[in-house]
């Protein structure tokens, strides 16, 4: 019996040394431990936001659920992914280079060193944030590099923080250990096959890179663009959250050399108060009332394309590509001289619904956007409105779905909610975008149907951009004109006539407020739109089928941009809160009053009256009388001092704008 089990054992061994033998062989591969390593830098990054989220326990725990975890892991994972290979893009390209003779033991010496630099460096900042929180609320931005440029003491500062937190370099010594001791070395020396050598890592470094692409941008689809900070918001539910999801490098990376919100010194802060500000008081003596609220972001409606807006063109012929569009222009209040604050579809979102125009950088791609921010929707979630938003993209696409979770929307609806109630959903999708505006915008109404009133909805259409596709069923039913945009717009105006059709039937139809724009302009054949000032012109209308006291047709004196949507949708309802927007509620403001802002190249413009001032930072560079001049030939900037009141207010808004991106500023809190 012995003998046997001696023989029994010996049998066994070999199986398991084999295995083991064979393990050792993969990971020590020089692919094998390229994938060991990669993955060792992963878990890294993943122990360190371990340590932050307990370090900072606190912020979060009251809110913490099972769904809210497994969510931040999901974005956690992404956010990873693109950090690790920003981090380590050097570190692979060197290991998968295809030239044999730098495999090598002093090779492999280089870039283990190399990697432990990299990956401890992208460690320390993710500690750092363990404490830095604190006094921040976000992670730390590219934007800390200037913070503390001309700081002396920045050496002390950094060791009397460090012996604070000796805890924090204990585990920072400890994983660093760790990963020295883990890092997984390929055997040595010369490949057996150079051809095999050559060809596997030349395949395998050309493979890699769209998967490098499609990390860095947080995924394949075609609607993606690479992810920033705010795209964080997606996976949490308050703002705060978001550092948790986020690493440290991703957000230094993503923020270097995007500009961010400098204050301007242009005044003290009592003249730039009672120059001008943002916060918007209650109506004395107005009472509230709830009436439903639709806002409809309609890609690329330029004012250019509606005949209605237009009736000077071509001798008065022009007839447009909007006729639905117009007829209910003509139903409701439409302001003529209205422009859009950005040029980009992620410029729009913030200005129509949160009032916050774009100023030198979008809004969605700086630090700023992980402030606290408010909205129609936000501000009418405190009188019980049931709130929600309609994007028939890809969820995630744009951004649209963190800006929206963040400003306070209950509800997001699309390309994978719309799939759950449509079977045939992929032969609605255009193929680039999103669903289709005609059957998309019925969605949005059935949606509607069955939410409880109010409610405050917003939807953002797709059709009419690039590449400037219709449904087949659709070719050659509408006006061609000379762009290839024309025949979206006029599919779209058709998808809009069918939406109103089918909401006129619905109950809640009489008591709604529908608040149509676009998100900004797009192509164009009228040298008038393409001018600094046309190329942000477009429409805004106020409809409300039950309210016979809003007043109809065409205003030609209030100057109107994208950000009095949500003072002016506030003040109808006679919102009785406190809030911040930077806009004007056009139903109770003088037309003197009013303006629009805009940043085009470096140059601020700001319209009032009769005049566009355009100004770099500095000074003002332009001044014109933009109604008559349409075309803004003349610059009066030189022959007349009306400017410098428009300069000074100006100034005001921009100091305004900047000091509360800058201190996150953006809500007011009644409770305090």
């Amino acid at each position: 019996m012995k003998k046997k089990t001696n023989k029994a054992h010996a049998k066994s061994a070999p199986t398991r040394g084999g295995a083991m033998k064979y393990l050792s062989l993969v990971t020590d591969s020089r692919l094998g431990s390229l994938v060991c390593n990669i993955l060792l830098a992963y878990a890294v990054m993943m122990v360190a936001r371990g340590v932050f989220f307990v370090c900072n326990i606190g912020y979060y725990a009251d809110y913490m659920s099972w769904q809210l975890a497994a969510d931040m892991l999901r974005g956690a994972l992404m956010f990873d992914t693109s950090a690790m290979i920003y981090v380590n893009a050097l570190y692979v390209l060197l290991v998968l280079l295809p030239f044999h003779k730098k495999e090598t033991a002093g090779f492999a010496t280089f870039t283990k060193w190399l990697w432990m630099l990299l990956n401890g460096v992208a460690l320390a900042s993710n500690l750092c944030d363990c404490v830095y929180f604190q006094f921040t609320s976000r992670r730390t931005t590219a934007s800390v590099f200037s913070e503390f440029a001309n700081e002396g003491n920045i050496a002390s500062i950094i060791t009397t923080e460090a012996l604070s937190h000796w805890y924090l370099v204990i585990i920072f010594v400890a994983l660093l250990w760790a990963m020295w001791r883990l890092y997984r070395i390929p055997a040595p020396g010369r490949p057996k096959s150079l051809k095999a050598y050559y060809i596997v890592h030349s395949v395998v470094l050309l493979a890699i890179v769209p998967l490098c692409i499609a990390g860095v941008r947080g995924g394949f689809s075609h609607a993606v663009r690479p992810i920033t900070i705010s795209n964080a918001n997606q996976y949490v539910n308050r703002p705060i959250e978001a550092a948790v999801v986020l690493n440290t490098p991703f957000s230094i990376i993503r923020t270097i050399g995007k500009q961010s919100f400098i204050t301007p010194n242009y005044m003290t802060d009592p003249e730039m108060e009672a120059t001008y500000t943002p916060l918007h008081r209650p109506i004395p003596g107005k009472q509230f009332t709830p009436h439903n609220v639709v806002v409809m972001i309609v890609e690329s409606f330029g004012r250019e394309y509606s005949g209605l807006l237009n009736s000077d063109l071509d001798g008065g012929s022009y007839r447009g590509f909007t006729p639905f569009l117009d007829s209910l222009m003509t139903q409701g209040t439409t302001f003529r001289y209205c422009f859009s604050n950005g040029r980009k579809s992620i410029d729009g979102m913030p200005s129509v619904l949160s009032g916050i125009p774009m100023m030198v950088e979008p809004f969605f791609l700086t630090p700023a956007s992980l402030n606290r921010v408010t909205s129609i929707a936000g501000e009418l979630r405190h009188k019980g409105y049931h709130t929600a938003f309609f994007h028939g993209a890809p969820n995630g696409s744009m951004g649209f779905q963190a800006f929206a979770r963040t400003v306070g929307f209950n509800d997001y609806f699309g390309l994978d909610e719309y799939r759950l109630t449509h079977p045939g959903a992929d032969a609605e999708f255009d193929g680039t975008w999103a669903i289709w505006d005609e059957p998309f915008l019925q969605y949005y109404c059935e949606e509607m149907n069955r939410m409880k009133e109010p409610f405050m909805t917003s939807v953002f259409t797709a059709s009419s951009h690039h590449p400037f596709k219709i449904p087949a069923k659709y070719e050659g039913k509408f006006p061609e004109g000379s762009l290839p945009i024309h025949k979206c717009v006029g599919y779209t105006d058709m998808a809009l006539r069918r939406f109103f059709e089918s909401a006129k039937k619905q109950k809640w139809y009489q008591n709604t407020l529908f608040v149509i724009t676009a998100d900004h302009t797009n192509q164009s054949c009228r040298s008038v739109y393409q001018t600094d000032l046309g190329v942000f012109a477009v429409p805004v209308v106020l409809f409300a089928p039950g309210d016979s006291t809003l007043r109809r047709g065409i205003d030609d004196r209030q100057i109107t941009q994208q950000a009095d949507i949500m003072p002016t949708v506030l003040g109808y309802l006679g919102y009785d809160r406190p809030y911040i927007a930077f806009g004007c509620d056009l139903l109770n403001t003088p037309p003197s009053d009013t303006y629009a802002l805009s940043y085009i190249n470096g140059i601020f413009q700001y319209v009032k009256g009769e005049y566009l001032l355009q100004f770099d930072g500095t000074r003002t560079t332009g001044f014109y009388r933009f109604k008559s001049d349409r075309l803004l030939h003349d610059n009066l900037v030189r022959r007349s001092r009306r400017w410098q009141p428009m300069e000074h207010e100006l100034k005001a808004i921009i100091q305004q704008y900047m000091q509360r991106m800058n201190t996150d500023n953006l809500v007011i809190d009644i409770n305090k």
